[in-house]
């Protein structure tokens, strides 16, 4: 009789001890399914971003070859764009002026400061520039852009924050013509000046030359985004 307690008690440990193998079997089968799925998402995921960075790369080379079309001028858009920005030397017909101090002997009791050139001086010689059509201009080889200044910096103009004294160069390239009546007009700049015997010269030319713009040109609060539409007040 105890022979066969001792026999049911044998097989029931045999049976759990098998029980207990065969769940620790089946949970490290899961387990390395559930590895080799991981492995096979992180994969996947790597070769989706390669294709993303692929597709994203040939779609900046294809907007770049569409705008690679011959314009009027023979060049290409990018090459339009250095030269509106002006980051690229030019070349044409335009203006040269020269401006000087007065050389009138200076009464008693008057303001000397009437009888030098100011920024001023150069801001209105360079918006009638604009104003009749030129497409750059330099002051004393300084390319001037939208973000220019011209303001005064002790005795001498800063331009570009670059200091320059009398006399001062202003170049312009556009229809020589329409650049000097704008300067030479009744009532004009020019003629502005000359009263306080502030010398200009005026030189149309065909062959004017304006550098290229010298500085940094970077945004670091503006950035590009979608044209749109005024909001109604």
């Amino acid at each position: 009789m105890k022979n066969i307690r001792r026999g049911k008690w044998s097989i029931a440990c045999v049976c759990m001890v098998l029980g207990f193998m065969l769940a620790v079997q089946l949970r490290t089968t899961e387990d390395i399914k559930s590895n080799v799925s991981f492995q096979r998402i992180e994969d996947i995921s790597a070769r989706l971003l390669e294709t993303e960075h692929e597709r994203d790369k040939l779609k900046e080379e294809l907007q770049q070859l569409k705008h690679q079309k011959a314009g009027e001028g023979g060049g290409t858009i990018n090459e339009e764009i250095q030269m509106r920005a002006g980051l690229a030397p030019l070349e044409g017909q335009g203006v040269k002026i020269r401006l000087e101090d007065s050389n009138k002997t200076m009464r008693s009791g008057e303001n000397p400061n009437l009888y030098v050139i100011h920024d001023d001086d150069l801001l209105r010689v360079v918006n009638e520039l604009r104003a009749a059509g030129a497409e750059a201009i330099a002051i004393n080889g300084q390319r001037l852009l939208g973000t220019s200044e011209i303001r005064c910096a002790g005795p001498t103009l800063s331009v570009n924050n670059v200091r320059s004294s009398a006399p001062f160069e202003v170049s312009a390239i556009g229809n020589k013509k329409d650049l000097e009546n704008a300067m030479k007009m009744r009532g004009g700049v020019a003629e502005t000046l000359k009263v306080w015997g502030i010398q200009i010269q005026i030189e149309p030319a065909d062959n004017i030359y304006i550098p290229a713009y010298k500085g940094t040109v970077r945004h670091e609060y503006a950035k590009l985004t979608e044209e749109r539409q005024e909001e109604e007040k």
